[in-house]
């Protein structure tokens, strides 16, 4: 079989340059084919991608839903980054004789990302910036909100996994305390994470000063944060979400901002992504600081990712064994 390879959503168009391809395209002869844009459009999608054998994708960009396999006969293997994509129905795959593999990842750069939406919305960065920075505005000197300090305020963690942990555990080195919830948390869980356990989702958002989520989206998560507990937040407080969109209510938080009833939101995840042009939450100014989903992205990852994509590549065409993904 003539194989011919398609590598998708590459947006910063690194793909080709932070791995070597060479084996797969000059030794073994399949050519490749960089996509850096993003099609949202599913059918437009399979009218792109009908005629690759292999397909390689960003983690959780480009979905693969079953109408998606049934409309690419051609289709044999599909490479993700990662080992966890939900965004790949793997029953489907099964169904049309796809093989379905995964990479291993590297580097923290999601905790470094939440801690620089933290510290970018609690100390006005990217705002103080762009006031000294626009010629309307330069001459004004310390004119915008009050930065908020860290030491002795409260962190509260909704979820209290590997990245809940970290995130944690750097958040004591700032002098911070850390209440932290999720369903099946016990208070042991939490000290065990070097957090208080918060007793119910209410009372974290009641208390906390920065609420940081970090829980899988699953049918019981959608909208795990509501208007109801946007409202219970502080004033003063700032919601961060690098997890995903659908589990703080978009509409509730758009509304909460626009009334100022909590002070600031640091986003990297969406509903919609990539984030429609003129979304309401492009138009908030600096009550809202907005990442186009970067948590999970740099140097060190995308290495690990693009060279064990190549690995995997070359273990299918050679018949080796391969991490496939169940």
């Amino acid at each position: 079989m003539q194989h011919s390879l398609a590598i998708l959503d590459d947006y910063q168009s690194v793909a080709l340059k932070i791995a070597d391809w060479s084996a797969i395209s000059d030794t073994a002869k399949v050519p490749i084919t960089v996509f850096s844009d993003h099609l949202s459009d599913e059918t437009e999608v399979i009218a792109r991608l009908k005629p690759f054998t292999i397909i390689c994708i960003m983690r959780e960009r480009t979905k693969f839903t079953p109408a998606l396999f049934a409309g690419l006969p051609n289709l044999k293997l599909l490479v993700t980054t990662g080992m966890r994509n939900l965004g790949i129905d793997l029953e489907a795959a099964r169904a049309h004789g796809v093989v379905v593999s995964g990479t291993g990842s590297g580097g923290e750069s999601t905790v470094e990302t939440i801690w620089a939406l933290i510290l970018g919305v609690a100390r006005n960065i990217v705002a103080d910036h762009t006031r000294l920075t626009t010629p309307e505005t330069a001459t004004v000197w310390q004119a915008g909100r009050l930065p908020t300090g860290l030491y002795g305020r409260t962190l509260g963690v909704v979820g209290l996994g590997r990245l809940g942990s970290r995130v944690a555990a750097i958040a004591k080195v700032f002098g911070m305390n850390v209440l932290a919830w999720s369903e099946n948390m016990t208070a042991e869980k939490a000290e065990a994470a070097g957090a208080k356990f918060a007793g119910s989702k209410e009372e974290l958002m009641r208390q906390s000063d920065f609420v940081s989520v970090h829980v899988l989206l699953s049918e019981r998560t959608v909208d795990l944060i509501g208007e109801a507990e946007l409202r219970l937040m502080k004033k003063t407080a700032f919601l961060i979400n690098t997890s995903r969109g659908p589990i703080v209510n978009e509409a509730a938080l758009i509304k909460v901002l626009k009334e100022d009833a909590i002070a600031g939101a640091a986003l990297d995840v969406y509903n919609v992504e990539p984030l429609p042009v003129n979304h309401e939450l492009r138009k908030l100014g600096d009550k809202v600081l907005m990442l186009p989903h970067m948590a999970y992205v740099c140097d060190t990852a995308y290495e690990v990712f693009y060279r064990e994509t190549v690995e995997d590549v070359l273990a299918y065409l050679s018949g080796s064994p391969i991490r496939v993904m169940t």
